[in-house]
């Protein structure tokens, strides 16, 4: 399995905007659910964001609701998210992660052991 490669974190001052990408290889992307998750010292990895393979259903954590989105586009097999309005609070490593398995049902998974591939990670640093 190729590992997924993230790309866009870095150092940003409360208030500005980042937009990370995720990049994956295969010609089946478009049947993959995809999702954002972070982890911060001392903390869980948390879904933050997470998209149906077509695009057409998005999941947000509530506290994430009105900063984040999350999109894809299946012709470039990428995923994004776009992060505005940041805070020091989201200063963490953020994970891009794929579902293989198929989902019948319409809803998803929150737990990181739900998706199978991940990215190496990027680091996201919010300066006040």
């Amino acid at each position: 399995q190729v590992p997924l490669v993230e790309s866009g974190g870095g150092l940003v001052q409360a208030g500005g905007s980042l937009r990370l990408s995720c990049a994956a290889s295969g010609r089946t992307f478009s049947s993959y659910t995809m999702a954002w998750f972070r982890q911060a010292p001392g903390k869980e990895r948390e879904l933050l964001a997470a998209i149906s393979p077509s695009g057409n259903s998005r999941y947000y954590t509530d506290s994430m609701k009105g900063r984040f989105t999350i999109s894809r586009d299946n012709a470039k097999n990428t995923v994004f998210l776009q992060m505005n309005d940041l805070v020091p609070e989201d200063t963490a490593v953020y994970y891009c992660a794929q579902r293989t398995a198929f989902d019948s049902g319409s809803f998803f998974h929150t737990r990181p052991n739900a998706y199978d591939v991940w990215g190496q990670g990027t680091q996201v640093t919010v300066s006040s």
